[in-house]
């Protein structure tokens, strides 16, 4: 599917995003030409947030209630359930998971 949004990019100028990670054949090909052409291929995970230097001012806007992420998580686990969530995770049936750790 990357190739074929690569190939309908214009040349000289055109531009195919990748988002988050693919389910299945994470490899890809795709002739060299097509970016020689003036084609650009970028990935994106995350929304382009860096987790070592962004992660932390994220955290900081949730604790001050600036951002709202509580009606994103659809499960909440404890530590020993790893591979339920693995299970919803690959059936579909969970968005965003948060897994509580033992103390």
């Amino acid at each position: 599917m990357i190739t074929t949004a690569l190939q309908s990019c214009c040349d000289g100028w055109g531009l195919t995003v990748t988002l988050g990670v693919p389910k299945v054949k994470p490899v890809m090909s795709a002739h060299y030409g097509l970016l020689l052409m003036g084609r650009t291929l970028k990935g994106s995970m995350f929304g382009g947030w860096k987790p070592k230097s962004d992660l932390p001012s994220l955290v900081d806007k949730y604790v001050d209630k600036e951002i709202q992420i509580d009606d994103y998580i659809t499960h909440n686990l404890q530590f020993d359930e790893i591979n339920k969530a693995f299970t919803l995770m690959r059936e579909g049936k969970c968005l965003r998971c948060v897994m509580h750790m033992p103390r």
